[in-house]
């Protein structure tokens, strides 16, 4: 990664902060530096800097389910924070944040603190090439004083005192960072991703996960199911319940948060206040999975016989059926029933194993 040059500003160091990274915290932590900084807030302490690394890693644990290292502290206290707090898996960010900093839970409070016990004044080891052995040991109040003396840092610290210790970025950086939030941003991006990428190799769609979860635009789907309650009724397979046009919501089988795509065989028609009840769950195999066949084969049918049907499926061929091969296996003309079963499951069978071994909770309405 080259940064670009400002007088002052050593981007060599820049580029090695996250070297050698076993773990992901020096990621979050300098993360959540920028965050303050492009708020406004220079002088930052460490009990904002940890809340603010909950709510950004909250999404990825709570959510996604992703893995964030063998015995991940952070991992574990977002976990612990999401029992602690209540809130939902997607809760808006500023209500974690404000959540997680008003908490009074012992077993948080002291979580919080073991996260700063090295990242806080390890981060910036590429500046301090003079740094070595003891001199990294002792009090913190004192390792403090001699990160202080260092000429070119990023943050020096203000004040130690436990959770309210004090870091204040200095000024050349407040602006290299400001004039230069893009740049920096896509290099914290590229490395989160690159580190969540190797400690969950065979989980899809890793760029899209650490962000918050989107709304997502199933518009055409809506309407390729509207179009078929036109000719023909239909029963939503977690409640058996008859379907309104009034009240169509479209639900992932397997969840989003998992598959991370909005491929059509993973998706079937429910109500509103069925798919707000099953969230991010695995709807239970056995009951569910046959029903899901016969409403998909069903669907394909009245494709085949009905014209507005099939408008409104050539419409979601291009944004919601991705692959050719699924193509021919799920919606060629004249597949029976039976070989349609057989291939549905084959395509959606390992993704919802897989999804079962991240974690993600069965569900039964």
């Amino acid at each position: 990664m080259h940064f670009p040059e400002h007088s002052g500003i050593d981007t060599l160091h820049l580029q090695r902060l996250f070297d050698n990274m076993s773990e992901c915290y020096k990621l979050f932590w300098f993360k959540a530096i920028i965050e303050s900084v492009m708020a406004g807030k220079d002088r930052i302490s460490y009990n904002e800097l940890i809340d603010t690394m909950i709510a950004d890693a909250w999404y990825m644990v709570s959510e996604y389910r992703l893995n964030l290292g063998p015995a991940d502290t952070l991992e574990a206290l977002v976990h612990h924070a999401y029992r602690a707090t209540g809130l939902k898996s997607s809760e808006k960010r500023e209500a974690i944040i404000a959540a997680v900093a008003a908490s009074k839970d012992k077993e948080l409070l002291k979580m919080k603190q073991v996260l700063t016990y090295n990242v806080p004044y390890r981060l910036q080891a590429p500046f301090l090439p003079n740094l070595k052995g003891d001199l990294w040991s002792g009090a913190k109040a004192d390792l403090a004083a001699r990160i202080n003396t260092q000429a070119g840092l990023i943050y020096h610290f203000v004040r130690i005192s436990g959770m309210d210790s004090l870091i204040e970025v200095t000024p050349k950086w407040s602006i290299y960072i400001k004039s230069n939030y893009e740049i920096i941003q896509g290099w914290i991006h590229y490395n989160l991703i690159s580190y969540l990428q190797r400690r969950n190799p065979s989980v899809p769609g890793i760029p899209n996960k650490i962000f918050p979860p989107q709304e997502r635009k199933l518009e055409k789907v809506k309407k390729l199911w509207k179009s078929i309650l036109t000719v023909s009724p239909v029963t939503d397979i977690y409640g058996g319940i008859e379907l309104d046009a009034g009240d169509i919501s479209i639900d992932h089988f397997v969840p989003w948060s998992y598959v991370a795509h909005d491929e059509l065989w993973n998706l079937n028609p429910t109500t509103r206040s069925i798919n707000s009840s099953k969230s991010n769950h695995l709807p239970d195999w056995d009951t569910y999975f046959s029903k899901l066949c016969e409403i998909q084969y069903n669907a394909y049918g009245l494709m085949l016989g009905h014209e507005i049907v099939r408008r409104e499926f050539e419409k979601c061929v291009k944004d919601h059926i991705n692959s050719p091969d699924i193509m021919h296996k799920l919606y060629r003309p004249n597949i029976k029933r039976s070989e349609f079963y057989c291939n549905l499951e084959e395509i959606i069978l390992p993704v919802y194993t897989a999804a079962q071994n991240m974690g993600f909770d069965r569900w039964t309405l």
